[in-house]
C-alpha cells in the first residue's frame, strides 16, 4: 500500500502502537459542503468563494463551533447538472440527531447554511459516513482512506461521503459517523465494512473505536476500556456520570470517571485514567517538525 522508504504517518502510527482511544475531537454540530473541484490544503477556508457569503458561514459555524467539510462523493462521481448538496447535522447526547439538508448552485446559496445552523433539522434520517480522503492536507488520509472510501460507497452509496481533514492523520483511515458523532480509526476495507455495519446495527465495537465527539478524551478512553470489557453496545447505552480531576505536572493528569450502563444487563464502572505525553513524533506525512501527542492510558476499572 505504501512506497518504501517514505515517511507515511499511519506506518509509523502502527509501528508504534499509538493508542487510538481519546483521540475524536470535540465537536457536535457540522457543516457539510460539496465541492467537487481541487481541496485546498486548508478545506473550506482555502476556497475562492464569494466574500461575504462565505464570512457569513464561517461566522455563524464559529458561533457553535460547528465543523465545515467538503465532501464528494467517492471517485468524484456526480450527476450531471445536479446542484451541488449542503447539510447541516446536529448531535444530541439523547439521541436526538438531526439533519438539514440543501442545495448550492451560486455562492450566495450557501448562505442557507446560516438559517439551518439555527433550525431544528429532521429526525430520523440515517447517519452520514464521512471518510477523510484529503491527499493534500495528508498523504495517508488519500492512500489509506480512498480504498475505505470505496469499499464503503460500495455497499452504502447514499451514505459515504469522502471529506475533507477530520483529525488525526496518523490513524488513516478515519471515518467520522455523523450526526451519530463517532470516530473510528485504523480502518482498511474489510474493517471499514464491519465496523461501519455494527455501528448500523447500534453495536459499537471498540477496537477501532476513537471516541464520542461529545466527550471529554479522558471519558472517551474510559467509555472505550469498557466497551473492551463488557463488548458492543448502542452509542447512547452508556452515560458518563462523574469526572474528577487531580493534576499533577510531572506525572501526567488523573482522573477518575464513572460510566453507567444505561440499557438492561450494562454495569457501571469506576475508571482511573492517566494522560501522558509522548517523546516529540512525526504525527502526520507533511509535518516539517516533530510534535508530543497527549495519550490516555486506562490504570484501573472496578465495577460499581
Amino acid at each position: 500500500m505504501t512506497t518504501p522508504g517514505r515517511f507515511f504517518c499511519a506506518d509509523a502510527a502502527r509501528e508504534r502502537g499509538d493508542a487510538l482511544a481519546g483521540t475524536a475531537p470535540y465537536g457536535s454540530v457540522w457543516v457539510l459542503v460539496e465541492y467537487h473541484g481541487s481541496w485546498p490544503a486548508n478545506g473550506f477556508d482555502g476556497l475562492d468563494l464569494e466574500p461575504d457569503a462565505k464570512a457569513r458561514v464561517y461566522a455563524a459555524a464559529q458561533a457553535l463551533r460547528a465543523r465545515i467539510l467538503l465532501i464528494r462523493r467517492h471517485g468524484r462521481r456526480r450527476t450531471a447538472d445536479a446542484p451541488r448538496r449542503w447539510a447541516v447535522l446536529h448531535g444530541h447526547r439523547d439521541g436526538s440527531h438531526r439533519q438539514h439538508w440543501g442545495t448550492w448552485s451560486r455562492d450566495e446559496d450557501l448562505t442557507g447554511i446560516v438559517d439551518a445552523l439555527a433550525a431544528p433539522g429532521a429526525l430520523g434520517l440515517p447517519p452520514v459516513l464521512l471518510v477523510c480522503a484529503h491527499g493534500v492536507h495528508d498523504t495517508c488520509c488519500a492512500v489509506r482512506g480512498r480504498p475505505v472510501g470505496r469499499a464503503l460507497a460500495e455497499r452504502w452509496p447514499e451514505l459515504v461521503w469522502e471529506c475533507t481533514h477530520v483529525g488525526g492523520d496518523r490513524f488513516a483511515a478515519n471515518v467520522l459517523v455523523a450526526p451519530d458523532g463517532v470516530y473510528y480509526g485504523n480502518l482498511d476495507a474489510d474493517t471499514a465494512r464491519t465496523t461501519v455495519q455494527a455501528h448500523l446495527d447500534d453495536r459499537i465495537h471498540a477496537a477501532h473505536l476513537r471516541g464520542y465527539t461529545d466527550l471529554a478524551p479522558a471519558q472517551q478512553a474510559a467509555v472505550s476500556a469498557v466497551l473492551h470489557r463488557d463488548g458492543p453496545a448502542g452509542r447512547h447505552a452508556y452515560a458518563v456520570d462523574r469526572t474528577l480531576r487531580d493534576r499533577d505536572p510531572e506525572e501526567g493528569d488523573r482522573w477518575f470517571i464513572r460510566v453507567t450502563g444505561l440499557a438492561p444487563g450494562l454495569s457501571a464502572y469506576d475508571v482511573e485514567v492517566r494522560s501522558h505525553r509522548s517523546a516529540p513524533l512525526r504525527l502526520t506525512c507533511n509535518g516539517r517538525f516533530r510534535s508530543t501527542a497527549l495519550t490516555y492510558e486506562v490504570t484501573a476499572l472496578h465495577p460499581v
